[in-house]
């Protein structure tokens, strides 16, 4: 009896592993050449794409049937620079002496549901505090809760009194000078020891400030913030723990020694010179422009009281330049990855950076390629995602019309699937 009860319990878990969802897609956008193609059958077996067949497949007995024969289906979005536990608002800066981690973390957690549901699977998150956004990471990936796939940088690493310093603008008497270990260094030995904390932590990439920026309560939002060989032993010894590293940078001497330095990302670019782009392209660097967060921070920057004065004044000279670089960047050829900086703006909006991408000259097709296969290929992880293809995660979204017509779209999805699993439905 025992033997006959084992072996129903492992016929379950055969059923239940082999079966399959069936997908019949009427128009699917195939992220590898932008190119749409009509009525498609994607088949799924766990949490990855098993096959995609021309035409509509018929469902066998077992399967999960899904009809989204009215829906453009395209991968699942990227977002390649995020804070999830931040939100902009009249109290950000009062809040960093009055909430505690717990208070971010949940912040965080709803940010995150939100950021899924708008059809982001996967994003990178580019610096927070007390590991809130790695613990995140791994509640999702063990189902505690729900939101996109996230590689996460954990703290910051900054120089003392720059951009990602927490202890900028604060009461000395509410703070002591901070190290490594708080993402905090000075000389090439202590950025060698940023890194391997953020290892320690069990961080997924690395990034830097390599100059001032605009939300920091400091003076200036452009300088470089790092000498080259701070930021090459912070390269060297990320390279040697596996890390890709990412550099957040304003001015142009910042961004040019960053490259120089062999990152892999520049992070809003905003005073990039033609010099610069052309390292970067060469170089073979991704540009990841954050365009929803100039226009966020020069608009509220209008508001009185929104913003401390240091800040006004950041945000109306380098906000409004981010949208004429990433034109100019995108003519010179550099390599594209999308990015939102939400957070400054709001989680969940953050498809209103294709727009700005479309008015910026980029064409629709080669924008959601940003937020999928080039993305992925910035990530590391071409072979698992960006675009829907064998033996790749299932992550798909659905919208109603085409946005090779209407970017704009991707604004309103309707339908969202992650790692095989439905989020969101029509």
């Amino acid at each position: 009896m025992a033997k006959m009860f084992l072996s129903l319990i492992f016929l379950c878990i055969g059923i239940a592993i082999n079966a399959k969802t069936l997908i019949h897609a009427g128009y699917l956008l195939n992220a590898e050449n932008g190119t749409i193609e009509p009525q498609m059958s994607i088949v799924i077996v766990g949490d990855r794409v098993a096959n995609v067949l021309e035409g509509y497949v018929n469902p066998e007995p077992d399967d999960i049937y899904i009809d989204l024969t009215g829906y453009y289906i395209l991968p699942g979005l990227i977002d390649m620079h995020v804070h999830l536990s931040n939100e902009s608002s009249r109290n950000a800066y009062l809040e960093r002496v009055t909430w505690n981690a717990a208070d971010y973390a949940i912040r965080a957690t709803k940010n995150a549901e939100n950021t899924l549901l708008a059809g982001f699977t996967t994003v990178r998150n580019l610096g927070d505090s007390d590991t809130v956004t790695i613990s995140l990471r791994n509640a999702i990936d063990n189902g505690i809760v729900i939101g996109p796939r996230i590689f996460s940088s954990g703290k910051t690493i900054s120089s003392t009194g720059g951009h990602g310093d927490p202890s900028n603008s604060l009461n000395q008497r509410l703070t002591d000078d901070l190290g490594p270990k708080d993402g905090v260094m000075n000389g090439e030995q202590e950025a060698m020891e940023s890194v391997r904390f953020r290892y320690k932590e069990n961080a997924d990439l690395i990034k830097f400030t390599a100059t001032g920026g605009v939300l920091s309560n400091a003076k200036d939002g452009q300088n470089p913030q790092m000498t080259i060989n701070e930021m090459k032993a912070i390269v060297t010894t990320a390279k040697d723990y596996g890390f890709k590293v990412a550099a957040h940078a304003h001015g142009a001497e910042g961004i040019k020694r960053a490259v120089l330095a062999g990152v892999d990302s520049i992070e809003h670019g905003t005073l990039m010179d033609n010099e610069g782009a052309a390292l970067m392209r060469d170089n073979g660097v991704y540009y990841v422009p954050t365009l929803l967060a100039g226009k966020w921070v020069s608009d509220k920057a209008l508001l009185e009281g929104y913003y401390p004065p240091f800040v006004v004044k950041k945000a109306l000279e380098i906000g409004p330049k981010l949208q004429s670089t990433f034109s100019m960047a995108y003519q010179a050829g550099v390599k594209i990855a999308f990015g939102t900086d939400s957070g400054v703006s709001p989680h969940g909006e953050n498809a209103k950076e294709f727009s700005l991408m479309v008015k910026g000259g980029m064409p629709a097709k080669e924008t959601i390629m940003s937020a999928t296969i080039y993305a992925a290929d910035l990530l590391g992880e071409k072979e698992n995602l960006g675009s829907i293809v064998k033996d790749k995660y299932a992550d798909l979204i659905g919208v109603s019309r085409n946005p090779l017509e209407d970017i704009s779209i991707l604004e309103t999805v309707d339908f969202v699937m992650k790692g095989g699993k439905v989020i969101k439905e029509p």
